[in-house]
């Protein structure tokens, strides 16, 4: 029955049980140096290509960063972690999806919380990078649907030996409703913003894929989902992507251990991104839900670094050199 009943995450200040200042903190005011990445152009087995950022060290071990809705590898949640586990000796490989990461793509196809074949190329290009012997992921937000659907969807590489997923909304219908209400329209806001600017840009590409006049008309993700994620990637509607891409529907099916780690008071959290039956029911899926920790951040006192990297480090270990 892997449930952390009892994080051990503590506030570094009595202002950060609000949600709000910590996720904001997190997003807009923490700073952290981009590590001395080397970039390459990986091409894809459909004609098109993503950015992955790497840094190779000495040891067997790695450590793949997957990065959250509209991020791209070199955010500050990214670079901190990353940092991080540099120290600790691990190579690490940080990727861009589709879109993102200063490149525009060549197809008309973006990212979704479900591009779970473009993380397997991820994957693979780290597997061949290096005689790695053990590999393990770190998702944040999307990245963490992402990584939960590679889980439950694909047979895992041996070398795969354990991931961590932070801040994941686990069942997509509720965290999207969610984003609609009270403050949280202003990070739904940003979210649209930086979207129908991309959109904009794929319209003028690709105009007999992407209808330009529905841009102006995108509010939330509903319009986004609707109109343009499902009919781009194959999904009948907004409805049956967000049922196909949400993890609650696969976490059944993973064989690999995985801790989600989901504050209480997230503000991107719908009340089903929590699956506490689950995890009780299963070996693999570890839940931990800090009271507090915002989204994406969970900062520490007198730190740079988050709990969620230390955290992650620790349930590595625990799982290092398993067969």
């Amino acid at each position: 029955m892997p449930i952390i009943e009892q994080s051990e995450y503590n506030l570094p200040s009595i202002i950060h049980r609000n949600r709000h200042i910590s996720t904001i903190y997190a997003a807009l005011f923490k700073k952290y140096e981009v590590p001395g990445y080397t970039r390459e152009k990986h091409e894809l087995s459909d004609g098109d290509f993503i950015n992955i950022d790497f840094i190779i060290n000495d040891s067997k071990k790695a450590v793949i960063l997957c990065h959250g809705l509209e991020g791209d590898s070199r955010r500050t949640y990214n670079n901190s972690c990353a940092a991080y586990f540099q120290e600790k000796g691990f190579s690490v490989f940080a990727w861009n999806n589709r879109t993102c990461g200063g490149e525009m793509n060549r197809l008309p196809r973006l990212y979704h919380h479900g591009a779970v074949d473009d993380l397997d190329e991820v994957v693979q290009f780290v597997l061949q990078k290096k005689e790695f012997e053990d590999v393990y992921l770190i998702g944040y937000s999307m990245g963490g649907v992402q990584l939960l659907n590679y889980l439950g969807w694909t047979k895992i590489d041996k070398r795969i030996k354990a991931a961590v997923s932070i801040s994941v909304p686990t069942h997509i219908a509720t965290s999207a409703a969610v984003l609609k209400q009270g403050f949280n329209r202003v990070y739904l806001k940003n979210f649209t913003i930086d979207i129908k600017r991309k959109l904009k840009y794929k319209a003028a590409q690709f105009p007999d894929f992407i209808n330009r006049d529905q841009i102006d008309k995108i509010s939330s993700f509903d319009e986004v989902d609707q109109y343009f994620t499902a009919p781009l990637h194959g999904f009948a509607s907004r409805d049956d992507y967000y049922q196909r891409v949400s993890p609650e529907f696969s976490l059944q099916n993973i064989t690999t251990p995985v801790l989600i780690i989901n504050s209480l008071d997230d503000p991107f959290l719908g009340e089903r991104c929590y699956p506490r039956a689950i995890a009780q029911d299963s070996a693999y899926v570890y839940l931990e839900t800090p009271k507090y920790g915002g989204h994406c951040a969970f900062p520490l006192r007198d730190s740079m670094y988050s709990y969620v990297e230390k955290r992650a480090y620790e349930f590595f270990e625990s799982f290092k050199g398993l067969a």
